[in-house]
């Protein structure tokens, strides 16, 4: 019995950091943060995405992640529930 219940404690422990993961909007986050929260993506890809966004424009899709130099699709697959596209915030005139 105590072996079950240890068994149940270490599962529990191993699987609550990937259910505590929060998402990052890759249109408005930084190196640092997209660094942190995605899956296999350091600090190195990170800024690619950054550089990338800043050069082409705003992600509108997950899967644009792939013409980020270093990004491939399993990258993406493995952390598409973390990836959020923010909404261009409208700028309006008073």
């Amino acid at each position: 019995m105590m072996k079950y219940v240890l068994g149940c404690l270490l599962a529990l422990c191993l699987c609550t950091p990937l259910c505590a993961a929060d998402s990052v909007d890759i249109n408005t986050a930084d190196a640092e943060t997209i660094a942190a929260t995605l899956n296999g993506v350091g600090m190195s890809k990170a800024q690619a995405i950054v550089d990338y966004r800043e050069t082409n424009g705003r992600f509108k899709h997950p899967d644009e992640l792939v013409n980020v130099k270093g990004i491939g699709l399993a990258t993406v697959d493995k952390n598409r529930e973390l990836i959020k596209l923010g909404k261009k915030k409208e700028v309006t005139s008073q």
